[in-house]
């Protein structure tokens, strides 16, 4: 019995080793199947596009705020200038290239061939220390789409110098010139050479962007007299 015993345990023992031998091995560190690497593979590229549509709206939006802060940046410089003129404008008459006599202040309706707006301002600034007067003669021209400013070097007789262009892209042009008593004319060609409107509209239409309205108060005209007005010592004053 006990031989048998000691058998039949041998052989139970062989047969469990067998039987342990033919079981699939699972190791520690076993690698992905290929489904799983399809997966992983989708996922990385849908972030990937997904960052990349995000780099690419934000440098687009940079850009497109960059751009509006120039066109910003422009605005303000023409304004700045063009009130700095039209605040300054003084009644001085002045003469063109060819000697004729021009008034202090002509103002036109837009046109191209013609500058649309010829005074003289005062305070014309000199950081160069340069031979020239604290006068100068300006022209406005709009000319291929483009609001140009021409200052003059001498107030009188001078050829004109290469324009400055305030702005850009501009299809129309309206001007209205007020005079002293609140009336807005389309042109200015005072009878007296010396008088000037009170005030300048200008309204600009560009291409891409709503109508730009401009109003500038000009200069000395504010304290000019009225000319309707009875001076000291006239008929009131009669004995």
């Amino acid at each position: 019995m006990s031989g048998q015993e000691t058998l039949s345990q041998r052989d139970l023992a062989g047969l469990r080793e067998d039987v342990s031998s033919t079981r699939p091995v699972r190791f520690a560190e076993q690698g992905f199947t290929l489904v799983e690497l399809l997966v992983a593979v989708m996922i990385f590229a849908m972030l990937s596009i997904a960052g990349v549509a995000l780099l690419r709206n934000s440098v687009d939006g940079q850009a497109a705020i960059r751009t509006h802060l120039d066109a910003l940046a422009d605005v303000q410089r023409g304004l700045a200038t063009l009130d700095a003129d039209l605040s300054q404008a003084t009644m001085r008459n002045s003469r063109t290239e060819a000697g004729t006599l021009a008034p202090a202040f002509y103002g036109r309706a837009a046109q191209s061939d013609e500058p649309l707006m010829q005074f003289v301002r005062d305070g014309w600034s000199n950081p160069g220390n340069l031979r020239h007067p604290s006068l100068q003669k300006v022209e406005y021209w709009w000319r291929d789409g483009r609001f140009e400013r021409v200052g003059y070097e001498a107030l009188d007789g001078a050829a004109p110098p290469e324009p400055a262009t305030l702005f850009d892209k501009v299809t129309a042009v309206t001007l209205r010139y007020r005079d002293r008593k609140g009336a807005w004319l389309e042109r200015w060609a005072p009878e007296r050479a010396s008088d000037m409107p009170t005030a300048v509209e200008i309204v600009l239409n560009r291409t891409g962007e709503a109508p730009l309205t401009l109003r500038f108060l000009v200069g000395t005209a504010i304290d000019q007299p009225d000319p309707d007005e009875a001076a000291p010592g006239g008929a009131d004053n009669a004995t």
